[in-house]
């Protein structure tokens, strides 16, 4: 877990990269659109807008609902299961809403292709937040943590 703002801005940067990533080539195998081009296309705005939503908006209130739960606050893995499920649940209830906008503007339809959108992004993000993305994230900035005390030794 990161121990300052110089460590939360590199997990987060690690962390979104990573989501953006996969949840960006999944979206496109299920739209059978993927490609090279078009995945780096979307990949730029697409973390842009997730890191902005993730710093500003999804991160603040899924850690203040978080705190408010009667879980075991002194508990990492509680903590970090309460915190990455709450993260999820608000990145797709927003990066659902930025997805189907730039697949092609204001749909006729808005509500049932956000609807689709959201339900077929969670069932993905989920399990990619809480197995692979999430541990290598921690990993990676454990190395980092590491390294740098090595640094200051």
């Amino acid at each position: 877990m990161p121990t300052n703002k110089k460590e939360g801005i590199i997990f987060t940067t690690i962390m979104c990269s990573m989501m953006v990533l996969g949840m960006s080539m999944y979206n496109l195998l299920l739209h059978d659109n993927f490609g090279l081009v078009t995945l780096l296309a979307g990949l730029v705005p697409g973390f842009v807008v997730a890191f902005i939503l993730d710093v500003f908006i999804v991160g603040v209130i899924a850690k203040k609902i978080a705190f408010q739960l009667p879980i075991n606050k002194k508990s990492k893995v509680q903590l970090i299961l309460t915190i990455s499920s709450l993260m999820v649940l608000g990145m797709v209830t927003f990066m659902s809403l930025f997805g189907v906008l730039m697949e092609g503007g204001i749909p006729d339809n808005l509500w049932a292709a956000y609807s689709e959108a959201w339900r077929m992004n969670v069932i993905v993000a989920l399990p990619l937040q809480l197995l692979i993305v999430g541990p290598v994230s921690r990993t990676i900035l454990g190395k980092i943590q590491a390294n740098s005390q090595l640094i200051l030794e």
